[in-house]
């Protein structure tokens, strides 16, 4: 009995977790400046300055952003000399769809029974 109890509660702990990490991933991507970057990057990997340029805004605003991607596991970004250059985590933007319908009971579901609210 106890064996049981001990293994939902790890069961809820696993979902509770994945939860937070979709909640992560979209609260990333919940803002206009942060898709920019993602749509930018979408065609290349680009200099923290080549974003600069193309977003208008401020280096440290860029680098708040381009933090907030990181963190969501969304952009990677590695030194290269005086520049940092950033790319996008295609894997896991791909990988997104199909955890999420898992996570949240909808992979038996055809997707576009799951996009609608009907089954």
């Amino acid at each position: 009995m106890k064996d049981a109890a001990l293994e939902t509660l790890r069961l809820r702990a696993t979902a509770s977790d994945q939860l937070r990490d979709l909640k992560v991933f979209h609260k990333a991507l919940a803002d206009v400046t942060r898709l920019r970057i993602v749509q930018l990057l979408a065609s290349r990997t680009q200099t923290v300055n080549e974003l600069i340029a193309a977003i208008g805004i401020s280096q440290p605003l860029v680098s708040w952003h381009l933090r907030r991607l990181r963190n969501a596991g969304i952009v990677t970004t590695r030194r290269m000399g005086r520049e940092v250059l950033c790319t996008l985590e295609r894997d896991l933007i791909a990988g997104v769809n199909a955890r999420e319908r898992a996570v949240l009971g909808l992979a038996a579901l055809p997707e576009s029974a799951a996009g609608t609210g009907r089954s």
